[in-house]
């Protein structure tokens, strides 16, 4: 796996899943530290060696701030000497490298360079190959765990997305698709409930990933926010049959590409107005009157909000008390969406925190 842009510390922040994540850090450096003190002591746990130098005496509790949360740390504690890990002090490089592990193991298994890379960040070196190994085990078991457990109860609202990661296979770099699917449920809990890669967005690859949704159990869903793929669209309606919401990130980009960039402004404000209004009838009108005043100048504007109407304004077919949630976006993007969103966000935008291409 190359380097992506894949931010785990996003996707923690702003899914719900930060518990899980943070749990999965601490576990990665608990076995670290445990596989270094072997090796200081000369004998595992309960081993009996002649190479035995001490024994260890329980543990004292630690904690390390993180992007991904504080994790509580039980560094090992010897009858004799004293062990203190040192990327206790120096946690920058560390972070980096734990965040590389673990946001590898999402995408398609971790490698043992990662860990490698990791536990010469923490300024170990007596770690064997065999300790990697099972650590790469560890984690990669957990992390299929959660990307596969059961979904339980109702997830009314959707939301869709996916990116491209360079990654390597069989010796050269080529490009894949990261998908990902994150929900709320009936209690407004949000979850990533789902994360694949494959070759493509095709239809297929898309109608596979959703029907793999449905048999952990995905139900109840009644609005899907997405970009306008059609592969995409076609897959919601053949295997979900929900309303479809047109992502408002990527439909505005579509329609400030038919003027100049010196009005981008002044037309993206004038299109939010249809977003701030208080019901369905008061969004449509200030739609339609917009887009008569805009089409004046620019015509083929005119003619794309027209088209895009129906689907970008589907969210305020569902109940006013949801959308007033409007700053409780799950988008991924480093940038903080406007105050004017309304509830379900729009859409997932980009998972590297790039502008996405126009659809």
């Amino acid at each position: 796996m190359t380097e992506n842009r894949l931010l785990i510390e996003e996707l923690s922040a702003k899914s719900g899943d930060a518990d899980f994540l943070r749990l999965i850090a601490e576990n990665v450096l608990q076995l670290i530290m445990e596989a270094d003190v072997d090796g200081l002591i000369g004998a595992g746990r309960h081993e009996r060696s002649g190479e035995r130098a001490t024994w260890r005496n329980g543990h004292r509790d630690r904690t390390l701030d993180t992007r991904l949360g504080t994790l509580n740390l039980k560094i090992p504690k010897l009858r004799a000497g004293s062990y203190f890990p040192a990327f206790l002090e120096p946690r920058k490089m560390v972070e980096k490298a734990l965040v590389a592990v673990i946001q590898e193991a999402w995408i398609g298994g971790v490698s043992t360079r990662r860990v490698d890379e990791l536990v010469q960040a923490m300024g170990m070196t007596g770690i064997s190959k065999s300790s990697v190994s099972k650590l790469c085990k560890d984690i990669d078991e957990r992390v299929h765990a959660f990307l596969k457990r059961p979904l339980t109860g109702e997830w009314p609202y959707l939301w869709l997305d996916a990116t491209y990661l360079k990654v390597r296979q069989g010796g050269r770099i080529i490009s894949v698709a990261a998908i990902i699917a994150m929900a709320v449920n009936t209690e407004g809990r949000r979850e990533i409930v789902g994360l694949h890669i494959g070759p493509s967005e095709a239809e297929v690859f898309w109608s596979d990933f959703l029907k793999d949704l449905l048999r952990r159990g995905l139900t109840g869903v009644k609005l899907v926010i997405s970009d306008a793929h059609e592969g995409l669209k076609a897959a919601i309606t053949r295997v979900l049959g929900a309303t479809w919401q047109r992502c408002r990130v990527h439909f505005m980009r579509n329609a400030l590409a038919y003027v100049p960039k010196g009005q981008h402004t002044m037309v993206a404000a004038a299109i939010r107005q249809a977003f701030i209004q208080p019901d369905q009838d008061g969004a449509i009108q200030t739609w339609r009157h917009v887009a008569d005043q805009l089409r004046a100048r620019w015509p083929k504007l005119g003619a794309c909000m027209d088209d895009a109407e129906t689907d970008v304004l589907a969210y305020t077919g569902f109940p006013t008390q949801h959308r007033s949630r409007r700053k409780s976006s799950l988008c991924t993007s480093h940038q903080r969406p406007p105050d004017d969103d309304p509830w379900p966000p729009p859409n997932l935008h980009h998972l590297d925190g790039r502008d996405p291409p126009a659809r």
